[in-house]
C-alpha cells in the first residue's frame, strides 16, 4: 500500500463530532455555570434540614427563599432595591465618566501624567471606609455623600485602564499612521481609542464591581433606605435570612451588570483574534 493511500485511510477513520448550533452551545455553557451553585445549594439545604447548622447562623435556602417572597409581596424589597439601583447608577455614571475623561487626558499628555497621576495613585489606595466619615462630615447623611462615595470607587478602575490602554498602543502603528498621513483626529478615533478599547471595557467591568462595593459601604454608614440599610436593620434583629436576601440581591445585580458589559465586549471587539481557551 502506498503512503498516499495510508494517509487517505487514516483520514477516513477520523470521525468529526458534529458542531452544535450556537444557541445549543450557549445553553451548555450556561448550564455548566450553574453546576457548582446548585451543588452548594443542595448541600446547604441538606445541612439545614438535618440540623447540622444553626438557623440563626446559616439559614437553609428554603427559609431565605420564603423571606425573599415575603419581602417582595410586601413591597419592601422593591422600594429598597429601586433606591439602591438609582444610587449605584448615578455614582457609576459620574465616576466612570470622570475616569474616562482623565484617563484620556493623562494618557495623551506626559505633562498631565506628571501633574495628576501621582495624586490619583495616592487616592486610589485609600479605602472607602477611611474616607466615609469625611464624606459624612462634608456632605451630611444625604444622597450627595453616598453618590460621591460610590463614584470615587467607580473612578479609578476606568481611569487606570484607560490610561494603560492608550499607553499600551503599539508604537509601530503610529509609523503606519504617518505613512497614511492620518490627521490627529483620525489618529485618535481610528487608531488609539480602538486599540485601547479592550482596556477601557475592562475598566468599566471593574468599575461596576467597585460601584456595588461602594454602594454597600455607603448604605451601611448612615442610611434609612436601600438594600444595605435593609441588611443592617436585619442584622440588628438577628434576621439572618433577610441578610442573605440582601447579599444575594447584590450578587445578582453585580453579575447582571457584568454580563451586560461582556455582551458589549463581544459586539465591539469582534475584530480581536485572541485565544479563547479550549
Amino acid at each position: 500500500m502506498s503512503k498516499t493511500s495510508v494517509v487517505d485511510v487514516g483520514k477516513s477513520l477520523v470521525v468529526k463530532s458534529p458542531k452544535l448550533p450556537s444557541y445549543q452551545r450557549k445553553t451548555k455553557v450556561l448550564l455548566r455555570g450553574f453546576i457548582i451553585p446548585l451543588l452548594i445549594l443542595v448541600l446547604w439545604q441538606l445541612g439545614g434540614s438535618f440540623g447540622f447548622v444553626s438557623p440563626t447562623i446559616l439559614p437553609a435556602p428554603s427559609v431565605i427563599y420564603h423571606s425573599f417572597i415575603n419581602l417582595a409581596v410586601t413591597g419592601e424589597l422593591w422600594s429598597n432595591l429601586e433606591i439602591s439601583v438609582w444610587r449605584a447608577a448615578l455614582g457609576f455614571i459620574l465616576g466612570a465618566s470622570l475616569g474616562l475623561i482623565f484617563g484620556v487626558i493623562v494618557g495623551f499628555s506626559t505633562r498631565s501624567e506628571e501633574l495628576l497621576d501621582p495624586s490619583f495613585q495616592m487616592l486610589r489606595t485609600v479605602p472607602h471606609l477611611a474616607v466615609t466619615p469625611l464624606f459624612i462630615l462634608w456632605f451630611g447623611f444625604g444622597e450627595t455623600s453616598k453618590i460621591l462615595l460610590i463614584s470615587m470607587g467607580a473612578f479609578f478602575p476606568v481611569y487606570v485602564n484607560t490610561f494603560l490602554g492608550i499607553r499600551g498602543v503599539d508604537s509601530k502603528l503610529f509609523d503606519v499612521a504617518k505613512i497614511l498621513e492620518f490627521s490627529r483626529t483620525k489618529l485618535i478615533t481610528r487608531l488609539i481609542l480602538p486599540a485601547a478599547l479592550p482596556n477601557i471595557l475592562l475598566g468599566i467591568r471593574l468599575s461596576l464591581g467597585a460601584a456595588w462595593l461602594g454602594l454597600v459601604v455607603a448604605e451601611m454608614m448612615g442610611s434609612s433606605a436601600g438594600i444595605g440599610y435593609m441588611i443592617m436593620d436585619a442584622r440588628q434583629f438577628s434576621n439572618t435570612d433577610i441578610v442573605f436576601v440582601g447579599i444575594i440581591i447584590f450578587a445578582i445585580g453585580g453579575k447582571l451588570t457584568d454580563s451586560i458589559v461582556r455582551l458589549l465586549e463581544l459586539k465591539l471587539l469582534k475584530w480581536r483574534d485572541t485565544y479563547s481557551g479550549k
